[in-house]
């Protein structure tokens, strides 16, 4: 990777997903510590994916116009990083809400755009993608058994001051990436309209916004899940960092799978796969073998998924669309999906209970999986 930023790259994904590390897992028993009830806690944790919906597009339409990606992903984590500091202040449910509203709306800008710097640095070479977004895995299973760990002895309010020394590492690897040239690859420009109407990215935004809200119980209630069944917190960051180690090896790998199985199939593998996933975690939690073969699967449902998804998007999103192409994806999908998956486990996990919320998970993928099989394989032209 002579002509790639490897470790510059690297290290933004490093900081960025030991971020989702420490908030994932613990920012849901950091709200249960303050006593907000399981929907409220589904609203908060839901934000982060609410301002996902549109914030986005506006960064990506910018950054399309401007060419100026990383200078927009440097400005946003700064602001981010000034409004995390609120949280040690809001503890009242609408104060943190207001907080964590502003905080989503700058944080989610990142991501997509880097995504696109990533994917416009390698070129041709997208199959080396996952020996850089790895680095984000490393990240995050480093955070998750960390602070895992350390919550056994100390108090849950650390968790607000891990994340703010993570989101200083966020601007700080901000500051090192190096602008990309956007590759023109259509000659003549093709409207991103007449993009979005090609029934395989309907099927791919459709079955990505439904695999995103299968996640919501998982990415919730899964700690409070563990902890309720009878599970340490160091052990259930043994059992996030599981899942994360398999994800590394699906990295590694992906790009000889790839130049064997067709990309739609790997994908629509990874939706069935998902669907079993969330029924074992639902209803097997208490039996340890089932529970981490469940995370084994991980691997599948996150780490070749998100392979797989990246690799369509940046197929049918080119040339002036590519920065678009990635916000309109992570908007659907993490945005809309995300949040629907937060509010609906949210409002059924009292209700209803975990081995319920999690059959509803379950039967998104299922979904998700149906209706990518419908058109997900249908040509571009």
């Amino acid at each position: 990777m002579s002509a790639v930023p490897y470790w510059r790259l690297s290290s933004f994904y490093f900081f960025y997903f030991a971020f989702v590390g420490a908030m994932a897992p613990f920012w849901g028993l950091y709200l249960h510590s303050l006593e907000f009830s399981a929907f409220q806690i589904g609203v908060l944790m839901s934000l982060l994916q609410v301002m996902r919906i549109f914030a986005p597009n506006v960064w990506g339409h910018i950054a399309d116009r401007t060419g100026k990606r990383v200078r927009i992903v440097q400005l946003a984590a700064l602001v981010c990083l000034v409004a995390f500091v609120g949280v040690f202040w809001a503890t009242s449910f609408w104060a943190l809400f207001a907080v964590m509203s502003l905080i989503s709306f700058f944080w989610s800008a990142s991501l997509p755009l880097v995504e696109a710097t990533t994917l416009s640095h390698l070129g041709s070479s997208t199959d080396r993608y996952g020996r850089i977004r790895l680095w984000g895995s490393v990240g995050f299973i480093l955070v998750v058994v960390g602070l895992g760990a350390a919550l056994d002895h100390a108090s849950i309010k650390l968790v607000p001051w891990v994340v703010l020394g993570l989101l200083v590492g966020i601007v700080l690897s901000s500051r090192v990436i190096p602008e990309a040239e956007i590759a023109r690859q259509d000659v003549v420009h093709i409207p991103l309209r007449a993009v979005l109407g090609r029934p395989a990215v309907v099927a791919l935004f459709g079955a990505a916004l439904l695999m995103a809200a299968a996640h919501g119980p998982y990415y919730t209630f899964f700690t409070i899940h563990l902890v309720e069944t009878g599970y340490s917190k160091s052990f259930a960051g043994w059992l996030w960092a599981l899942g994360v180690v398999c994800e590394i090896g699906v990295f590694l790998v992906m790009p000889k799978v790839f130049a064997r199985v067709r990309v739609e199939t790997v994908l629509l593998a990874t939706l069935a796969i998902a669907a079993a996933r969330f029924l074992l975690i639902g209803w097997q939690a208490d039996n340890l073998p089932v529970l981490l073969f469940a995370q084994l699967l991980h691997a599948f449902t996150f780490g070749a998924y998100h392979a797989a998804a990246l690799s369509l998007v940046h197929r049918h999103f080119t040339g002036k669309n590519q920065a678009r192409g990635q916000a309109l994806y992570n908007s659907l999908a993490f945005g809309v999906g995300g949040t629907l998956g937060s509010l609906y486990s949210g409002a059924t996990w009292d209700a209803l209970g975990a081995g319920e919320t999690f059959t509803l998970a379950a039967a998104c993928a299922a979904l998700a999986a149906a209706v990518f099989a419908w058109r997900g394989f249908a040509r571009s032209n």
